[in-house]
């Protein structure tokens, strides 16, 4: 059975507190499933305050870290920031975790900006920290990375287990490790670059995609079905000239005009255009949570009208 389509705006950008909450209220009013925040030294917001401000004045949008960077806050003082918003938000987070990636977050904190694979190593000992403090009772643990003794995590989050786990990535560990233990699944460019330029292009390509779904397909198992499988959109438009968008967007991500009309990070097109891409996405991948970028917010709405709970 194939998980319905929703859709997500991620905005970063600071703005006093009235417009931020009534781009709340916009986001809420026109379909959208979720507002993300993401976190990085740039210049958007803190995720869990932006966030925390949003849940007040709206009833039933859901609220994402997308995502936090696993090294820059212990799991467990985390796990308490989450089941506390979880808590005040009537059971609306969907808390967006990963490895980390930005090279410049990193050089700006001073923090080690450790190999792939041990960042991935600690990410997967947090899960099981955070997974630990949500769970009910005491629990203790002693990983390469964390130690901890007799924690009982608290408050309670309102969801149960706890909220959905947002794990994704572009190369096989990364997809492994969210395939098995998340429960929203983000299929991504590669980042291994540590920023995103053309590098990251043969990664969005649609055989690269296929390769990534065959990774979560293997990794997950028999939760496969389970699993609610997510794109980011990194170039959106409405348009009756997709292709001469493409052309002039496509280099930046090192791809043709054809293969960037094909990425699923890619939406471009009339309206009815992006809703049958959608759907042969959803046919092809089972993709079917769909971040857009906030300057999109307004020209996609029909497209979400269209397919929201579709």
């Amino acid at each position: 059975m194939q998980n319905p389509f929703r859709f997500s705006i991620t905005a970063n950008a600071p703005r006093p507190v009235t417009e931020w909450r009534e781009l709340g209220r916009r986001i809420e009013d026109l379909g959208y499933s979720t507002l993300s925040v993401s976190d990085h030294l740039d210049a958007e917001m803190a995720p869990f305050v932006a966030l925390t401000v949003i849940a007040e004045v709206t009833r039933e949008l859901r609220l994402a870290t997308l995502v936090l960077g696993n090294d820059f806050r212990h799991p467990v003082f985390l796990a308490k920031e989450a089941a506390t918003l979880d808590l005040l938000s009537e059971g609306r987070l969907e808390l967006g975790i990963g490895a980390g990636w930005k090279s410049s977050d990193y050089h700006h904190s001073g923090i080690s900006f450790d190999s792939p694979s041990i960042r991935i190593a600690r990410l997967a000992e947090a899960i099981t920290v955070l997974k630990g403090c949500f769970a009910e009772g005491p629990f203790s643990f002693d990983g390469e990375f964390y130690t901890i003794k007799d924690l009982d995590g608290q408050p309670s989050c309102l969801q149960d287990p706890h909220p959905p786990l947002i794990l994704g990535g572009g190369g096989k560990k990364m997809l492994t490790l969210a395939a098995q233990q998340g429960d929203i699944v983000g299929v991504n460019a590669s980042m291994a670059a540590g920023i995103i330029d053309q590098r990251a292009g043969a990664s969005a390509t649609v055989d690269a995609t296929d390769l990534k779904l065959s990774w979560i397909r293997q990794a997950a198992g028999d939760r496969f079905s389970d699993l609610e499988l997510q794109t980011r959109v990194h170039m959106s438009a409405i348009t009756n000239d997709p292709m001469g968008i493409a052309e002039l967007m496509a280099p930046a991500l090192g791809l043709s005009a054809e293969e960037a009309l094909a990425s699923p990070h890619v939406l471009v097109g009339s309206v009815g255009e992006c809703v049958e891409t959608l759907l042969a996405w959803r046919e092809r991948w089972g993709i079917t949570y769909i971040g857009i970028n906030e300057d999109s917010l307004v020209d996609f709405a029909p497209v979400v009208e269209a397919l929201a709970g579709v």
